[in-house]
């Protein structure tokens, strides 16, 4: 069959091309042929410009005459009724190219309503009622205004004659015989026998006197007892023609209703009548069936192409119920008729703004669905993203509220160059919703932001949207932050993670100290192993005892998430760094053991390890020359290294040195804690060095100075005394610096 097709539009071309004409279009394949007397193609049409193709779709009428000569009157009276007379809903005209043998009609792209029928006989009966009906309605219309505003008879009104435009509205056409009685040219009363079938769908008095006969009557007549016909064979197409066609035309009986509706049956019947001054003309059958409860103006298609004809014009309140009738009944409508005919009146009506913009937008994108990737673009982004640039909330919100069903149709510069400089001034609305939903949609288009928009501009309005004055705005924006960490450049990544998810850990509300945490754990691959250990675990260490037990119980986790990493790491390390003199101790545990290193289990055990530890290892320290020396005076300045210097203010320096004898043996045996002197041995030898091999001191002494002696410090420190502090009185870092921007050191406190 495409062979047949593609050979029929070779012939054609081929044909016009000896002609020496210059088609406006690229003719495709063959659709149909049309009675016998022309046939139809699909076409694209040309520009005008070096003949380039626009791909607009048409279609192409084809009159060959060189085998017809009798249908050249007829072929060219349709040519010369397309193009005088336009209407909505009669096929329209677009070129000709005409010669000795050939006319050939370029139209908008149609296809014949016989094939459309055929595919509409498997619906439902309701939807298919429906779809009937409008299109009677749009044929009526288009014969009304033939009769009346024109004054002519259309003559040939068969299924063959209607067409389907690609919104899926029917068209009028099939003009070969259409006339006015008044025209000198007019070809209906002598030629309209040439019409192949002729009588099938002629009147009464056509059928009794011949086609001259019309010429004495009104034009409606005949147009209105082949709409009769026309009804029948789309409500019944296997009872066509019905009994009252053929002589003596008796009425239509109930029985003969079949599919079509109980109340157009009344209608049907005086369409019928066989006396043409008493039957119901195309515009009475018009007006009926647009009366307040009429057939038409109750139809879902009629009403909502007459409500998308007159929108901008229509109030409010006619506003509100079209678009409440197209969220109910869409997914019923034809598919081209929703997709090719409502989706553009809408995007259309978006223009005008208002009230009920923020409610065509979800229509808009529920009817995009069925629209061609290829011309998604076009179609449903494009109008979309210059809605960004309205200052009316209502459109923002929708717009936002619907970003997941059309964000991976974004592409990148339109995000970055058209998107987001509007979008961002949703962060600072006065309005909270929009502020939110705001943020929320960042996760979206986050992907598609440049360099510059993701690590600056975005994250300047993020560090504001976490001062917000609403919980859940704050709660989101950190929410956001930690599923955005992993996309940000290394460097913000250093310099602002840790600060916006502390700062979530002061909030006053609950589950943003929640998030903040949990925002710790999914960023977890952003930090070094060192950041982890003197940044993050420092800075979310405090939530471990926070008065909300749905905190500490994350905190719990998180942090032993972030231990385990570095146990994990730790595993990968040496055991010892390069080798130092000064280290004296083995890696080994029963080394470390015997040198009183090994590893405790208990607080108080802890302590009495370290603090035996610590004497052991200064008096192991001592070489066995040193311990044959004395220490210089309390007035004579100690000699030491170059790489231990007299630190000023050092209280190490101030410490007053006592009698400390022990036994050299001892030491270096026993591994036993040097003896602590005595305050009276201190006192008595203020201005003696110190000797190795004193008396020893018992531990209950030393105890006991070890007490007094920390009695005094802690009563210098009480007193004021300068240098009291064994650690200076230079902080580490001041824990009370406030700062609301994310520049400033990870320790700062934000609160």
């Amino acid at each position: 069959m495409d062979y047949l097709r593609n050979l029929g539009s070779a012939a054609v071309s081929s044909l016009v091309q000896k002609s020496g004409l210059n088609l406006p279009f690229s003719l495709g394949p063959k659709i149909a042929s049309l009675d016998g007397i022309c046939s139809l193609y699909d076409g694209t049409k040309k520009a005008s410009l070096f003949g380039r193709d626009d791909s607009t779709p048409v279609s192409v009428f084809e009159y060959d005459l060189s085998q017809q000569k009798n249908l050249v009157p007829l072929a060219k009276n349709s040519l010369r009724k397309l193009r005088t007379i336009r209407h909505p809903d009669i096929l329209k005209f677009m070129d000709v190219v005409e010669s000795d043998t050939t006319i050939l009609i370029m139209t908008e792209r149609v296809r014949p309503l016989d094939a459309v029928l055929q595919a509409w006989s498997t619906k439902g009966t309701q939807e298919k009622e429906d779809w009937i009906l409008w299109g009677l309605h749009r044929i009526s219309v288009a014969l009304a205004f033939i009769n009346d505003s024109c004054s002519s008879t259309h003559g040939a009104l068969r299924t063959k004659a209607i067409f389907l435009s690609q919104t899926g509205e029917w068209k009028l056409a099939g003009f070969e015989v259409l006339s006015n009685p008044n025209d000198e040219a007019a070809v209906l009363y002598s030629l309209g026998s040439l019409l192949p079938n002729n009588m099938s769908w002629a009147p009464p008095e056509v059928q009794k006197s011949g086609w001259s006969s019309l010429k004495q009557a009104e034009p409606p007549a005949a147009d209105a007892y082949a709409l009769g016909l026309l009804l029948n064979v789309t409500f019944n197409p296997d009872h066509h023609p019905p009994t009252t066609a053929s002589p003596p035309h008796p009425p239509p009986t109930a029985a003969a209703r079949g599919n079509i509706p109980s109340a157009l049956f009344p209608l049907y019947k005086k369409l019928l009548n066989p006396n043409p001054k008493g039957r119901l003309t195309a515009k009475s059958f018009l007006d009926v069936g647009m009366s307040d409860s009429g057939f038409f103006a109750c139809n879902r298609l009629v009403k909502v192409c007459s409500g998308l004809d007159n929108f901008a014009l229509a109030s409010e309140s006619e506003k509100t119920s079209l678009l409440r009738t197209l969220h109910e009944s869409v997914d019923s409508f034809p598919s081209e008729f929703a997709t090719d005919r409502v989706l553009p009146s809408l995007i259309s009506a978006l223009d005008y703004g208002g009230a009920s913009a923020a409610t065509i937008i979800p229509l808009v994108l529920r009817l995009g669905k069925n629209v061609q990737d290829d011309k998604y673009g076009e179609a449903i982004i494009t109008p979309l993203v210059k809605l960004y640039a309205s200052p009316d909330r209502g459109i923002r919100m929708a717009l936002l509220d619907h970003l997941p069903e059309y964000s991976d149709k974004l592409d990148k510069k339109t995000v970055d160059s058209k998107i987001f400089p509007h979008l961002q001034t949703g962060f600072a609305d006065t309005v909270a919703v929009i502020r939110e939903a705001t943020v929320k949609s960042i996760s979206l288009l986050a992907p598609k932001l440049g360099d510059r928009n993701l690590n600056n501009d975005l994250l300047r309005h993020l560090a504001k949207m976490q001062q917000d004055t609403e919980a859940s705005i704050r709660t989101n924006t950190c929410i956001l932050i930690g599923r955005l960490g992993p996309t940000l450049g290394y460097n913000t990544k250093k310099k602002m993670l840790v600060p916006a998810f502390l700062r979530a850990l002061k909030d006053p509300f609950v589950h943003c100290r929640v998030a903040g945490l949990m925002a710790f754990m999914a960023t977890i691959d952003c930090y070094e192993i060192e950041d982890i250990a003197t940044k993050v675990i420092p800075n979310m260490s405090f939530t471990l005892v926070d008065k909300e037990r749905l905190v500490r119980d994350q905190a719990f986790r998180t942090i032993d998430l972030f231990v385990k990493r570095l146990e994990t790491h730790a595993a990968t390390m040496p055991e010892t760094a390069a080798p130092n003199p000064m280290d004296q101790f083995s890696s080994d545990p029963a080394v470390a053991a015997s040198q009183g290193t090994a590893l405790v289990t208990s607080a108080a055990g802890a302590a009495g390890a370290l603090a035996g530890w610590a004497m052991s290892s200064i008096g192991k320290r001592l070489a066995a020359s040193d311990m044959q020396t004395t220490m210089a005076s309390s007035g004579t300045p100690l000699d030491r290294p170059a790489s231990a210097p007299l630190v000023e203010g050092s209280h190490i320096g101030n410490l007053r040195p006592g009698a400390l004898q022990t036994s050299f043996s001892e030491v270096n045996t026993t591994g036993s804690s040097p003896v602590i002197p005595t305050r009276s041995t201190l006192q008595s030898n203020k201005t003696k060095g110190m000797q190795l091999g004193a008396s020893k001191v018992p531990s209950s002494v030393a105890a006991a100075l070890l007490a007094d002696q920390l009695a005094e410090e802690a009563a210098a420190e009480e007193a004021g005394i300068e240098g009291s502090n064994p650690w200076g009185d230079d902080d580490l870092m001041d824990v009370n610096a406030d700062s609301d921007d994310w520049s400033t050191c990870y320790f700062r406190k934000f609160g």
